[in-house]
């Protein structure tokens, strides 16, 4: 009887740790999808800014027509491209260089870099960057709480038996668009 007992209280204590272990994961991974969640709204938040921006821009410095044209074009490429983590960092690094480009012209403006729906503008978009940033910080910081449990023993054994993998962080390939889209004059 009392290894009978033992038998079924290790079976019991295995099947709870294996229901802990599974329901980890699950909110590990949930809480993975919110972090990108948040980021895409940041971007998304960003790319609604932008046009207008070009506008605002556009008015000063009609003849920029290239710079503008190229920040319109990073800009549907970053919403309208491949989702996956890769395609989106190309994309993102594409569009934060395009966006220091454009404010560079603002430097040879001086009506544009005193125009105060410019100025707000800039200053949504630093927000916006900043926002960016901690979501992306966020979004890594869950990334790293995931792979470190599938890697782990014995819960890798269980992320094995239930498919869950490691994500990709979220990284930049350029160190100038690690850095927030500067837009102080």
């Amino acid at each position: 009887m009392t290894i009978s007992m033992v038998l079924l209280a290790v079976v019991l204590a295995a099947v709870i740790y294996l229901a802990t272990a599974y329901n980890g994961f699950i909110t590990l991974r949930n809480r993975v999808k919110e972090a990108w969640s948040d980021i895409e709204v940041q971007m998304k938040r960003r790319y609604d800014l932008i046009p207008n921006l070009v506008e605002t821009v556009k008015g000063y410095a009609s003849h920029e027509r290239e710079t503008l044209e190229k920040v319109v074009e990073a800009r549907n490429m970053a919403m309208s491209g491949p989702k996956d983590m890769e395609s989106v960092a190309k994309n993102e690094n594409i569009l934060s260089g395009t966006l220091k480009s454009l404010f560079a012209l603002s430097e040879s403006y001086p009506d544009l870099k005193a125009n105060q729906n410019f100025l707000q503008l800039q200053s949504e978009l630093r927000d916006t960057e900043d926002k960016i940033q901690a979501a992306r910080r966020f979004y890594n910081s869950n990334v790293l709480s995931l792979n470190t449990k599938v890697e782990h023993f014995p819960s890798n054994i269980i992320a094995g038996i239930f498919h869950f993998n490691k994500e990709k962080f979220f990284e930049l390939e350029e160190e100038a668009a690690r850095q927030p889209v500067q837009v102080k004059f």
